[in-house]
């Protein structure tokens, strides 16, 4: 912890959790048992930390470029009382890390925090600026009752902040206290582009509190909207975009991102598909189901409607090659490029989903208009001679298909006026309902410029995206890498 008047660097973070185990043999409990409760304390931090290590603060991973000395507290600022949280947000080029962020852990063995209903804070920021995540239940191992509270909007006066608890009744024993994460401020379009500019901001009162006025509690699932897919026997589909909408105190709607325990989840048909309490579907059988959720009561918006199919069969394993001779995108049979988003950008109406079947992950395209897959960096692939792509149709649909590369040009930056691109158009015949197809499409054929504000065909230097362009079509999608004969 950096405190402003005196600085006095530590990590103490080695918290010991004492677990009494009672072994009865063959014996119930009596009726006259008493369980454990834990201490029900609601200040996280005043003018100090409380019920916490005097370092109470535990960064993110410095290696993944988080500051961990843009953290202190100040003595000199405070919404009440004498001191306060203070956090220097760094610049892009702090040489010490790009973002501060990290979480609060109680010191002993969790709180009961079954009787409040919000955490609440104060918090003033050096100019307008915004700290991208606060929250709580993050205790950096299982995160089981997580909430995050995206973009909170600073002034430069003090205002309260609150993060509502979906479910009080699930936090029985909580660890962690609180969760933030913020980056540096871009002054120009409020797009990262490595430029972003430090600034200070101050946290104060931070505390559980039970908020009366907190209603109108709407839950949704997968964004609240209701969707229809097909699914293989053995495959299994996270139910994502989990949250809860509350009417605040001020008046204002206040969405939170809610973790999966949260929710209880049903399956309209158990002999096609459960669901366990990670939000994980397990699809067992064939015929059609409808997954549905409820939090702390209520329907949440949002719906699966499931159509089992069979077995899935998988596209064929690729070859085994030298590792110097592929550059993998996607495929779990190389090493493939870092943190893969299969949806970088993408048209509104465009489905997405991951699936794994026998440990080999896929991903689906279903009404695919155009979608852009990114990684970390850029990839220089002018000396691999193809690039490879397994795709199955899965609509009746005329299908259409076309593959972009997409060059980030020499400055390695999206959109920095030197960005190139090109396409390939699949041959219809090519596109067979049910059925993988592995296109393999040599790289001198990328040369049609493709529009988008593109020169012209890639250079093939800084290969960032590989895009895939259709007409509503859907696709089964694998194994895409470039590679050199």
């Amino acid at each position: 912890m950096k405190n402003r008047k005196q600085i006095n660097l530590k990590t103490i973070f080695s918290l010991t959790l004492v677990l009494v185990l009672l072994v009865g043999c063959e014996r119930n409990l009596s009726d006259e048992a008493v369980f454990a409760t834990f201490p029900n304390t609601a200040d996280i931090f005043t003018d100090s930390p409380v019920s916490l290590t005097d370092e109470f603060f535990r960064s993110f991973d410095p290696a993944l470029g988080a500051n961990p000395e843009a953290f202190g507290t100040d003595d000199d600022v405070a919404f009440e009382g004498n001191s306060s949280i203070r956090i220097d947000v760094p610049a892009a080029n702090d040489p010490n890390g790009s973002f501060v962020g990290g979480i609060f852990l109680d010191r002993g063995v969790g709180r009961d925090l079954t009787g409040y209903t919000a955490l609440s804070f104060w918090a003033k920021g050096s100019v307008t600026a915004t700290i991208g995540l606060v929250g709580f239940g993050t205790d950096f191992e299982e995160n089981k009752f997580a909430v995050e509270r995206q973009n909170i909007q600073l002034s430069t006066d003090w205002r309260k902040y609150i993060v509502p608890i979906p479910d009080p009744s699930k936090l029985i024993q909580e660890r962690g206290m609180f969760i933030f994460s913020a980056g540096g401020l871009d002054i120009i379009d409020s797009v990262p582009n490595g430029n972003e500019i430090g600034f200070t901001f101050w946290i104060d009162e931070l505390r559980f509190e039970n908020l009366g006025t907190i209603a109108q509690l709407r839950p949704s699932i997968f964004s609240g909207e209701d969707l229809t897919e097909q699914g293989f026997v053995g495959s299994n589909r996270l139910i994502n975009n989990l949250g809860a909408t509350f009417n605040a105190p001020t008046g204002e709607d206040i969405t939170v991102g809610v973790a999966p325990r949260y929710f209880d989840f049903s399956s309209s048909n158990t002999d096609v598909a459960f669901i366990n309490e990670l939000g994980s579907i397990e699809i067992v059988g064939e015929g059609t189901t409808t997954i549905t959720g409820q939090l702390n009561g209520v329907l949440a918006e949002g719906s699966l409607s499931l159509e089992v199919l069979g077995s899935f069969v998988g596209a064929d394993t690729p070859p085994a090659r030298d590792p110097g001779d592929v550059i993998s995108i996607f495929s779990d049979a190389y090493t493939s490029v870092n943190n893969l988003n299969f949806a970088v950008f993408n048209d509104p109406n465009v489905q997405v989903q991951t699936q794994n079947f026998n440990n080999d992950q896929i991903v689906t395209y279903d009404n695919l208009g155009f979608v852009g897959l990114g990684w970390d960096g850029t990839n220089d692939v002018s000396a691999m001679t193809h690039l490879h792509i397994d795709v199955q149709l899965s609509s009746p649909t005329s299908p259409a298909l076309t593959v972009e590369l997409i060059d980030f040009g020499a400055n390695d930056a999206d959109g920095g006026g030197d960005d190139t691109g090109g396409g390939f158009v699949v041959p219809n015949s090519e596109l067979i309902e049910g059925t993988w197809v592995g296109i393999d499409i040599p790289i001198n054929s990328f040369t049609q410029p493709t529009g988008g504000g593109f020169a012209g065909s890639p250079n093939l230097n800084n290969i960032a995206r590989v895009a895939l362009i259709s007409n509503g079509s859907s696709f089964i999608v694998d194994n895409i890498y470039f590679y050199r004969e």
